[in-house]
């Protein structure tokens, strides 16, 4: 069964072909000016065009193929002007595949000071240097044209957890009709696309609401957004299933900042096609490895003999030349060197991951693989010397 949805004015735009379905998951292929990507998918963050800790050349031996980049900390540090100048961010940082950009809604929540949002936009200082910044649908997405972003996100409220069922009717309201500004003044580029996002907290009848506004304006791609937010992962996948059944089918499906190796694959089993989450890099930075066996903390002193690699069924640059032992020692001793080989270990975990969950829903043993899969990772660490 092959499911085609033209996005755009002609098939060799920017084009999303469901390949395989399998129950609820979907293996398939996004086309976009700049390469193919596979799906599901998952996109290592690099906020400031950089993935934390790693060189282009890393993410590119990882078989990452697409990355995040981030409108709120582009437009402060260095700003749009300075990028575009530059030949846009895929050429600022050197990557050559497809970049999603995020609209800088959810930063302005968490990160903006002393913020200010009214129906034309946010007003908020910086947190770099206290200048005063506003921005509003229009400007978001042009600065996302500037950036030469592949996949454009609509500016958004992020919805704050927890908020009152008016609240957050109040907050998906006000992001529908900066959604519809958003598409208004996109610009349709060959190859290229722009994203719905869609609010409503936890509640089902406010996230159909706003799946069923985004669609009647028939964006390209939709995006969930505000989750992951502190709402727990039963109340996220809740929201899942009754928020995945109202979006087209043939359209690529997005849940943002998700997650754990645990969340992309009950996200992933209700038929999420996307997914990105700074989780790998920050816990690498921070001394945590994921592995088939569950996560590593290398700081642990029963590391400071250990020969082995973090985990025997990988095959990264790190696990096939560093032991434990040496990883626990760059981490005691405060050198960089660990902060990147762990960094890079778990970008590569997640590709591979999803590489094999791709793999599971084209040989339709998918549910069978993911009780394998997370049984062994909740087993723990326990593998002795």
């Amino acid at each position: 069964m092959e499911i085609v949805a033209s996005l755009g004015k002609a098939m060799n735009k920017f084009n999303f072909k469901i390949i395989k379905p399998h129950n609820q998951s979907r293996l398939g292929k996004l086309s976009t000016a700049h390469g193919e990507i596979d799906t599901p998918v998952f996109m290592p963050v690099g906020t400031a065009a950089t993935v934390k800790a790693l060189k282009v050349e890393d993410i590119k031996a990882s078989n990452s193929q697409i990355i995040l980049a981030n409108t709120y900390h582009l437009m402060l540090r260095p700003g749009e002007e300075v990028i575009n100048l530059l030949g846009g961010v895929r050429k600022f940082m050197n990557w050559p595949g497809p970049i999603l950009t995020d609209s800088g809604g959810f930063q302005v929540m968490s990160l903006g000071k002393l913020r200010s949002i009214n129906e034309e936009g946010v007003t908020f200082k910086s947190q770099l240097d206290g200048s005063i910044f506003n921005l509003t649908p229009e400007k978001s997405v042009k600065i996302q044209c500037l950036l030469g972003s592949t996949i454009t996100m609509c500016f958004d409220e992020c919805t704050t957890w927890p908020s009152t069922f008016e609240d957050a009717k109040t907050s998906m309201e006000l992001s529908m009709r900066w959604a519809q500004r958003s598409l208004d003044s996109y610009v349709e580029r060959k190859g290229h696309a722009i994203f719905g996002i869609i609010q409503g907290s936890t509640y089902p009848e406010l996230r159909q609401t706003s799946s069923k506004l985004l669609q009647d304006l028939n964006f390209p791609g939709y995006a969930i957004g505000g989750l992951a937010v502190g709402e727990g992962r039963d109340l996220m996948f809740k929201t899942l299933d009754s928020t995945v059944p109202t979006i087209d089918q043939s359209k690529p499906r997005y849940l943002m900042g998700v997650g754990k190796p645990e969340d992309i694959f009950g996200a992933v089993k209700r038929g999420i096609d996307m997914f990105d989450c700074v989780l790998p890099t920050r816990s690498g930075r921070n001394g945590q490895a994921f592995t088939s066996r569950g996560e590593v903390n290398i700081k642990n002193a029963r590391h400071t003999k250990d020969p082995r690699p973090l985990d025997i069924n990988c095959h990264c640059n790190t696990c096939n030349n560093y032991s434990r032992g040496y990883l626990h020692h760059l981490f005691k001793a405060n050198e960089i060197l660990g902060l990147i080989l762990l960094s890079d270990h778990n970008i590569n975990f997640y590709q591979s991951m999803m590489k094999q969950i791709r793999d599971a829903i084209k040989n339709e043993n998918f549910e069978t693989f993911s009780d394998s899969f997370l049984t062994k990772r909740s087993s723990g660490d326990i593998e002795e010397l």
